[in-house]
């Protein structure tokens, strides 16, 4: 049983569903965004809602097609590729990852 490939194949199908929830909600699933949910209502009218839905919805289909090939390639060449691809996939993750909501959320703003 390859483990990697099964477990490169579930995440990539988790990233699909994700991304079409916020292609088919889009403004509306700004709110399931950690960090952006917590700050008041004022302050959201601030951020271009639109905008941060297509972000995420992008950067989910992105890391799904990471996924997938990782999967491909752990199926044909070797397990070992799954690993390739969690860490390719934790670089562009971490590099999302901000602990101040507001430096998380400044490239948003409405001008």
């Amino acid at each position: 049983m390859n483990t990697g490939f099964w477990s490169c194949i579930i995440l990539a199908i988790l990233f699909v569903i994700i991304g079409v929830l916020f292609a088919v909600l889009k403004e509306k699933a700004a709110k399931f965004v950690s960090g952006f949910n917590s700050l008041s209502k004022e302050e959201q009218a601030l951020y271009d809602k639109a905008y941060i839905s297509r972000d995420i919805r992008n950067q989910c289909f992105t890391w799904a097609g990471i996924m997938l090939i990782g999967a491909v390639l752990s199926y044909f060449l070797s397990p070992y590729m799954a690993v390739l691809a969690f860490i390719i996939w934790l670089i562009l993750f971490f590099k999302e990852v901000h602990f101040d909501t507001y430096k998380a959320f400044e490239k948003y703003l409405l001008k």
